[in-house]
Formats: structure tokens, C-alpha cells, sequence
């Protein structure tokens, strides 16, 4: 039996599991299933024993750090390690070896948590899934020839495999509560501006944030508490008091007002039947817990999503317009691509799409007056076969996550139980900007409610 990360923190702190012994495990496990499921670049075992050989002496003294002391997570290789390559995934960075670490890796390992190393994502957090890559991407642990969500897919394979009890994603339109969905995790994009990005090879500056996957609400909420907080030397930090994630954890959905916007997955993007059904019982597990839930309007998905792309796809050009101009070739065909689709953007365009974006988070300001949470799907359906995952397949259909980018809101994906073909469906639990407090309490609510939390991919076990 896998434990979740605040069930290992009580028996770490009891002295009935062994942070180095839990860690060799873990590692083993890791190694074993990395050929099938491509989840880590790279495993880092001397970083890892040492780290579980510290924790295990402050087990020993009575000294725990808090509940992710003794841990076993990942990064995504977007974030840099010191002294470790972070390459974002790519040939144009194969050779990058950090000085120091991002911001969110010294706060884990501050807190204690061991890493077992780089975790595989989409070509610089975009570019995938590719296979023209130095690495194969990741594969979905429920079923191997599905595709996981893009880009913090390592992460959400290695959680769903149980390999790591969580891990860093990045999110700039939806790329933890995507991987989370289709892997059947748990992944919060936090309140732009609440963790800090420093050291996190960016995308658009204007969308990017950071945070968890984890296979419980509970656990993210244990890790995003020890990423949140004010960085000086990090521009787009906002500068607010901590936030107490843990203490109001339990305290239940009643009274709670919650807006379905029914129209972003009944008329903008039909969902599966599974996906449908899925957001059905969340629905009237919220009411029973004694929410108050009504409809809700907004603009349409697809305005969203105009403004949303075009903005990810100019900022991202403005980051590896130095690269394209020198390294062209030594991008994979799914970035370079999408790169020399984006240097097509004019000013006058970019500017038309941030001025829809003002518009679209006035409406939802006007809707979250109201309305203390609103809830859609987080993904279409269920995985896809990985095969079907072309260069193109992102601007197919709307997106549903990329929304709550624009408007900078924390937005949980929680697993919603099976669709029709067996494999996970997840849904959004999205709240007011700097009320994650308020979204992670929901979403642990709906999980203590229900019983999807005990079962895993077949290969975890």
C-alpha cells in the first residue's frame, strides 16, 4: 500500500518507516517502471540518500522538519537543480548544468523532502509529446499507449505510479491540472504571484506559475504551503502575508456558494458522456456536503482560449527568439513549429488579445461576487492514445483550463472517477485570486466524501 504524503509524515514521525529505506524503495520502483512509463530524465540517487540519511537523523532526534521532511518527490526538468542539467526537455539546453536552485526546490528541500530526481515534461513546458526528442515522453500509468496531458506529464505519471508522493509542475494553460486529470492525481495551479518562479525556465511571463501534483488534496495542500510566500528577487511575487493552507483544511464545503458554468462543457466543448457524468457526481457530492450550487455564465470557452493562446504564443516567442536565431535545428518539430507560428504575431494582435483579457476577468470578477467557487471540467474526456497527440492538437478544440491563466485564479483539478473506457476524468474547482485556502478545502471535502483515492494504476501496486 502506497501512502499519501500525511499519511508517511505520521509514520516517519512515529518511527515506523524509514526515510532511507523508503526512499531506496521508492527509487527501485522508479527504475523498474521508467523504461514503460518515461516518467523520469534523470534520477539523482546520491542526492537522494543523503537527503533521506538527513531526514532520518532528525527522525531519530526527535527534530522533523514538518510533514515533508523524509518525503520522496520529483521536479519537473524545468526547474533548475544546482549542479545537476536542466535541460526543459530539450537538445538546446542538453548541456545546462545550474549553479543554484529555483526557488521551489530550496523550499522543499528546506522542508525536508528528497529528491529522486528530473521529471520529463513537454519541450521547454510546449513542445509536445514529441519523440524527435534526447527523451521519449511521458506515458500515462493507467494505460501506456495513452498520452498524459502536457507539459508536467512526468509528474503526473510518477505520482499516479506511486513512485514519488508528489512533485513540481509548472502551469501556464494547464499543464498540472491536465497531466492531474488524465492521470487521475491531484494538481493545484496556485494565485499567479503566490509561489515564487525564480529559477523556472519560463514560457509566457505573464501566465506561468507553479505548485503541486500529488494523489490527495491534503498532500498538495502540504506542499504548496511550503512553496508560498513573498521572493523579492522574483518581479511577478506578490508581496502578501503567508497564507495558512493547512488549518482550514477540513472545514468543510457548507454554506459555500459554488457556480457551474455549464455552457464551457455542454455547448462551447461537449465533453465525453464519462466527463459529463463525472462533473455530475461532483456536483451532488458538493450539494450534499451542504453547498449551494447554481449555473453561471461567462463569456464564451472559446473567447478564452483566443486571447489565451495568443498571448502564451507571443510570450513564448520572445523567450527563444535568441535560441530560434542561433539553435533552430536543435529544437523538436513540435516547438520549433509552434515557435515560428507564434513569430507571426503582430503588436497590434497581442495587444487586441490583452485587451480581451482585461474584459474576460472583469466578467468573471462580476461572477466570483457572487460565487465563492465555479466549476467545469478539466479536460475533454478521458487520455487519448498518445499516437493521436499531433503538433497541432492543443489548438483542435477549446481548452478548459487556460481560462483561469488569464484571469490568474487558483484553479484544483480532482479526480472525478472513471469515463466509459476506464481511465481517469478529473474536474476544476476554481476560486478568487489568493483564496487557495478556499479551493483546497473543497476539494479535500469532495475526496473524504468519496472513494476514488483507493484505487491506482495496476502497475503502482
Amino acid at each position: 500500500m502506497i501512502p499519501t504524503i500525511a499519511e508517511a509524515a505520521k509514520q516517519i514521525a512515529a518511527k515506523q518507516l524509514s526515510p532511507v529505506e523508503f526512499m531506496k524503495d521508492r527509487l527501485a520502483k522508479a527504475e523498474a517502471l521508467n523504461p514503460e512509463i518515461h516518467a523520469f530524465i534523470r534520477f539523482t540517487p546520491e542526492i537522494a540518500l543523503a537527503q533521506a540519511q538527513a531526514a532520518e537523523a532528525r527522525q531519530m532526534a526527535g527534530t522533523l522538519k514538518g510533514p515533508l521532511d523524509g518525503i520522496p518527490i520529483g521536479h519537473k526538468d524545468i526547474y533548475e537543480t544546482a549542479g545537476v542539467p536542466t535541460t526543459g526537455h530539450s537538445r538546446v539546453l542538453i548541456d545546462h548544468v545550474p549553479a543554484a536552485d529555483a526557488a521551489a526546490v530550496t523550499a522543499w528541500a528546506e522542508a525536508g523532502a528528497v529528491m529522486l530526481g528530473k521529471l520529463a515534461t513537454h519541450e521547454f513546458a510546449w513542445g509536445g509529446p514529441s519523440f524527435d526528442l534526447p527523451w521519449p515522453p511521458a506515458r500515462n500509468p493507467w494505460d501506456t499507449a495513452r498520452f498524459t496531458a502536457g507539459s508536467s506529464s512526468g509528474t503526473g505519471a510518477a505520482v499516479a505510479a506511486g513512485v514519488i508522493l508528489g512533485g513540481t509542475g509548472s502551469d501556464t494553460g494547464g499543464s498540472i491540472r491536465g497531466p492531474a486529470s488524465l492521470c487521475g492525481t491531484a494538481g493545484i495551479k496556485p494565485t499567479y504571484g503566490l509561489c515564487s518562479r525564480r529559477g523556472v525556465l519560463p514560457l509566457s511571463h505573464s501566465l506561468d506559475t507553479v505548485g503541486p501534483l500529488a494523489w490527495t488534496v491534503e498532500d498538495c495542500a502540504i506542499m504548496l504551503d511550503a512553496l508560498t510566500g513573498y521572493d523579492p528577487t522574483d518581479a511577478s511575487s506578490a508581496n502578501r502575508p503567508k497564507p495558512d493552507l493547512l488549518s482550514r483544511l477540513n472545514g468543510g464545503v457548507k454554506g459555500l456558494r459554488i457556480g457551474v458554468i455549464r455552457h464551457f462543457h455542454e455547448v462551447d466543448c461537449p465533453v465525453s458522456p464519462g466527463m459529463a457524468a463525472g462533473i455530475a457526481s461532483v456536483v451532488k457530492t458538493l450539494e450534499g456536503l451542504g453547498a449551494i450550487v447554481e449555473e453561471v455564465t461567462l463569456p464564451s470557452l472559446h473567447d478564452f482560449n483566443a486571447a489565451g493562446w495568443m498571448i502564451l504564443a507571443a510570450d513564448a516567442f520572445v523567450v527563444h527568439e535568441p535560441w530560434l536565431r542561433t539553435k533552430f535545428r536543435d529544437y523538436g518539430e513540435f516547438l520549433r513549429e509552434r515557435l515560428a507560428l507564434a513569430a507571426t504575431i503582430s503588436s497590434a494582435d497581442y495587444l487586441q488579445a490583452q485587451r480581451r483579457r482585461r474584459e474576460l476577468c472583469d466578467a468573471m470578477g462580476r461572477v466570483m461576487e457572487r460565487c465563492d467557487l465555479v466549476l467545469t471540467a478539466a479536460a475533454p474526456g478521458e487520455a487519448r492514445l498518445i499516437t493521436e497527440m499531433g503538433k497541432w492538437a492543443s489548438f483542435q478544440s477549446p481548452n478548459f483550463t487556460i481560462p483561469f491563466n488569464l484571469t490568474g485564479q487558483p484553479a484544483l483539478t480532482v479526480c472525478a472517477g472513471v469515463g466509459e473506457g476506464g481511465l481517469p476524468v478529473g474536474v476544476q474547482l476554481v476560486g478568487r485570486p489568493f483564496e487557495d485556502a478556499t479551493v483546497l478545502r473543497a476539494g479535500h471535502a469532495y475526496e473524504q466524501a468519496t472513494s476514488w483515492r483507493a484505487t491506482r494504476p495496476a502497475m503502482a501496486a
